[in-house]
């Protein structure tokens, strides 16, 4: 039950190498729908704190587009500079409930694998 209710709390994405090379990522908007209201060609505004304790503010926009479906990219300019994310790095969003706050708080976590005595293991991007 604790998964089932973490899954609806976040959201994630695998960096795709376009994505990694535009330093932004794209979501599906049914991957986002249960955070943010659809508004094509709006923007969206995020606060995030990453492990670190660093906070951030992500800028991203609501497309509509007839031969993919409706999706949200949110640009990550510095961010991926600075954490030096690349291609397969997984990039989790968990919403942090604020009511004080007129946009959504999230903590960002980046996971990468890495290969330790033959097994793949995911561990946390600490930068």
């Amino acid at each position: 039950m604790e998964n089932q209710q973490e899954r609806r709390q976040s959201f994630s994405k695998l960096l795709t190498q376009i994505e990694q090379e535009n330093r932004m990522i794209l979501f599906s908007y049914t991957e986002v729908a249960n955070f943010f209201e659809f508004q094509a060609d709006h923007l969206l505004f995020m606060n995030a704190t990453d492990s670190a304790g660093k906070e951030c503010i992500f800028v991203g926009k609501f497309h509509a587009s007839d031969n993919v479906g409706n999706y949200v990219s949110i640009n990550l300019p510095w961010f991926a500079v600075e954490k030096g994310l690349k291609v397969n790095d997984e990039i989790i969003f968990t919403e942090i409930p604020q009511s004080n706050r007129p946009w959504k708080n999230f903590k960002i976590v980046i996971k990468r694998k890495i290969r330790l005595f033959g097994q793949n293991i995911w561990g946390e991007l600490m930068v």
